[in-house]
């Protein structure tokens, strides 16, 4: 199928039509591409994996309604998985209740759609005890995997020690954080001694000069996936990441430009990249779009989380939430599928 002419960009009938088409040999081609791991009856470990933001109500309460349309919104937007919480959720403001109730709302939201639904077992302090309730939780109510930071200023050993009582403790597919100084010979390790890690969301050091490494050293069996805000994509495509971590706002382009670069069709999937690189230029879209999308209420609020910047700070004016929902209409429309 023709999608574009030489000069002529996609236009929404025909970006729709592409989508459709290749839509069945992406399946397949999901669970056997390069790092792509799957077990049977496994959602593939490829795609976009967004970390979910954590609403809050007006008078600071978790807002369960609301963090489950985050996962609606995925499935919508036909969008691999969805990741919470993480540092990108701010899970370390969260009670544990929170975390329990949060993840109950999100795979009780997730039941029955083709969006994974990842949920983060770390605790603070590291302390095993609490992570294994997550992770037992995490399976006692149908998580498609489990994720964990890995202990602050811990030295390898006891970073390989702590990965390997989590991994043992579910039969989940378990995705490991890197972070700081973490090697690769220690993840290399990590993947020879846990048989339940399938996946590695590569934030240490330079991933783009680790993944090469990585991949040779498992036999290009443990998946790689891209955090740091996947502000890389076309060179992380390029060099074969099994999937992405951005926020949810923008997760259904995300995954078009991850689905066209896989079909072969590059320059539409660089375009599409260019398109989301753009909308994040716009002042306070990345804190706006989930209420502009229509995910989260023009009540939401977010605690502030500590390391995430000016980004959940400060009230946005009214001018500059319509010039981004003008900005979403008029430039993205015709590319969102959610």
């Amino acid at each position: 199928m023709q999608v574009t002419t030489a000069n002529k960009p996609l236009d929404r009938r025909e970006f729709l039509q592409s989508a459709t088409a290749f839509a069945l040999s992406l399946s397949i081609l999901r669970g056997s591409e390069a790092g792509a791991t799957s077990t049977p009856g496994a959602k593939p470990l490829s795609g976009l994996y967004p970390i979910g933001e954590t609403p809050f109500t007006a008078d600071d309460k978790l807002d369960l309604d609301c963090l489950a349309a985050e996962v609606k919104f995925c499935n919508r937007g036909g969008v691999s998985g969805f990741v919470w919480p993480q540092i990108a959720s701010g899970w370390s403001t969260l009670s544990e209740q929170e975390r329990l109730d949060g993840a109950e709302a999100l795979l009780a939201a997730g039941k029955g759609g083709k969006t994974a639904v990842v949920i983060g077992v770390q605790s603070i302090g590291a302390d095993m005890a609490t992570s294994l309730r997550f992770a037992k939780h995490a399976v006692d109510h149908g998580a498609d995997a489990i994720i964990s930071l890995p202990p602050e200023k811990a030295s390898e050993q006891a970073m390989l020690e702590y990965y390997k009582t989590i991994g043992a403790a579910t039969p989940l597919p378990f995705i490991v954080q890197s972070q700081g100084d973490m090697s690769v010979d220690v993840i290399v390790e990590m993947f020879n001694q846990i048989p339940t890690m399938k996946c590695v969301k590569d934030e240490a050091g330079n991933p783009l000069e680790r993944i090469t490494q990585i991949q040779q050293r498992t036999g290009n069996k443990l998946a790689v996936f891209a955090g740091n805000g996947v502000r890389t994509m076309i060179d992380e495509m390029r060099l074969g990441f099994s999937g992405y971590c951005p926020t949810t706002g923008l997760s259904d382009l995300y995954q078009s430009a991850f689905d066209l670069w896989h079909a072969g069709k590059r320059k539409e999937a660089f375009d599409m990249f260019g398109r989301i690189l753009a909308f994040d230029s716009i002042q306070g879209a990345g804190q706006y779009i989930l209420v502009a999308r229509g995910v989260f209420k023009e009540t939401t609020t977010h605690r502030a989380t500590p390391g995430m910047g000016p980004r959940r700070q400060g009230k946005l004016e009214d001018a500059q939430k319509q010039v981004i929902r003008e900005s979403l209409d008029e430039y993205l429309k015709p590319y969102l599928r959610a």
